[in-house]
């Protein structure tokens, strides 16, 4: 038995926070709204490329997220292109980010949150100088 690849990160949230997050991941990161199924419930697939990675699903009018405990879930993140683009996109929409640096492996990150307060890390290669 073996795992051959990753998915898809699935995040549910009343429909107001849910749209709150399609123009984050769409507006913001750069993701695009695509093809979604019939499941029987309101949500959204987005896309890096030709890949659905994220799915927004709608809580139940019923359900409780919580949201002040504790997780192990810390961030998602994408592989993204044009760093300085990106950096300036983020300050014009006031998203505060952090930067780090795997020199090592050359590659710069932005870290982020999106409006849920989930962890989001954008990977950008660097070229050697």
């Amino acid at each position: 038995m073996t795992t051959t690849g990753f998915n898809h990160v699935n995040l549910r949230a009343p429909r107001v926070l849910m749209e709150e997050l399609k123009v984050f991941y769409c507006d913001i990161v750069g993701l695009e709204q695509g093809q979604r199924p019939d499941l029987g419930s309101f949500g959204y697939w987005l896309y890096a490329g030709d890949q659905c990675v994220l799915h927004l699903s709608e809580a139940r009018p019923d359900e409780k997220r919580l949201t002040h405990m504790v997780t192990t879930f810390d961030h998602v993140a994408f592989t993204c292109a044009e760093r300085p683009e990106m950096e300036a996109h983020l300050k014009r929409h006031n998203i505060a980010f952090t930067t780090g640096h795997l020199l090592s492996m050359g590659i710069t990150q932005l870290f982020c949150k999106d409006p849920a307060g989930n962890g989001v890390e954008l990977n950008f290669s660097e070229s050697p100088r």
